[in-house]
């Protein structure tokens, strides 16, 4: 069953002017219809512009559709009624940590949202304890916020978020401000929520290391849904993707273009180790060595 489903969608944005009076319209949704699976790891995909930041916005309620359907756990977004609960089934970690953290404590910043879900007093410093060992920051829980990283403080967010047991949690490009130690730290916490937890997880990004390891993955661009797939079969597509202005893995380039130089590679490698393994079947086919597992790929925990 869908926990989130949308039905050619649209949202417009109102262009005016200085007097308020409407000069044109821009469609940053265009027609879009997907469904994504409880559980699943979801990446949404796109250069700046695309629309992939607007959609996440309709999945947790925070816009209505211009045109079009968008159903959270069964729950029409439109229903104002409904809203409350779509918030709480939906959880949103936006790009700022800064924005979100409001506590003076590690642990009262994450008993936030449960305590304005009137959950009572004991309940609540059960769901900090989870939610803080989830992601790995229980030791910092009598911490200030303000000493932490910025992976760390994302951490928080998204701890802040599950505390308030959503079923799915949408993340709008939670490493955008972080350095590569914070994006890696912030997408190993996502994925062992994803794997032991079984929280649904919809990555907004544009950094492509991060979703190599999503379960599928919905390519946007002007709006649309330009390409949709697994990872290796998104990323087998290397000149469409650089049509779509979009990057590819970096491994996943060094293979395309050992291929392109003749080396019968497999298409859509997409970490180091594939690689490895395939050159060596290339080249040594009697090696018995496998590679060791590391953490050479951006998105490898």
């Amino acid at each position: 069953m869908s926990i989130v489903k949308t039905e050619n969608l649209v949202y417009e944005y109102l262009k005016r002017d200085e007097e308020g009076n409407v000069e044109g319209v821009t469609k940053a949704v265009n027609d879009v219809s997907l469904r994504i699976r409880r559980g699943d790891f979801i990446a949404i995909v796109g250069h700046n512009g695309s629309g992939k930041s607007t959609l996440a916005k309709h999945m947790n309620a925070i816009l209505q559709p211009t045109q079009g359907t968008v159903w959270v756990d069964g729950m029409d977004t439109r229903q104002e009624d409904r809203v409350w609960e779509i918030g709480q089934r939906a959880g949103m970690v936006f790009q700022n940590p800064d924005n979100q953290i409001i506590g003076q404590l590690v642990e009262e910043d994450v008993g936030f949202g449960p305590e304005n879900l009137g959950v009572p007093t004991e309940e609540i410093w059960k769901r900090v304890e989870e939610s803080l060992r989830a992601v790995g920051m229980y030791q910092y829980r009598t911490h200030s916020p303000n000493k932490l990283s910025g992976g760390q403080k994302q951490r928080v967010s998204i701890a802040g978020v599950l505390a308030m047991h959503p079923q799915c949690i949408v993340l709008d490009e939670p490493t955008a401000m972080l350095d590569p130690s914070g994006r890696r730290e912030v997408i190993c916490a996502v994925r062992e929520l994803n794997q032991a937890e079984k929280v649904t997880v919809i990555l907004i990004t544009h950094y492509m290391e991060e979703v190599i390891h999503a379960d599928r993955v919905f390519v946007m661009d002007q709006g649309r849904i330009a390409l949709e797939g697994t990872p290796r079969e998104i990323f087998s597509q290397v000149e469409r993707l650089q049509e779509l202005r979009l990057d590819v893995p970096q491994v996943t380039l060094l293979a395309h273009e050992l291929r392109r130089r003749g080396l019968k590679l497999p298409e859509g490698i997409l970490t180091t180790q594939e690689l490895v393994k395939a050159l060596r079947r290339y080249e040594w086919p009697r090696a018995e060595s496998e590679p060791g597992e590391g953490g050479e790929d951006g998105a490898d925990c």
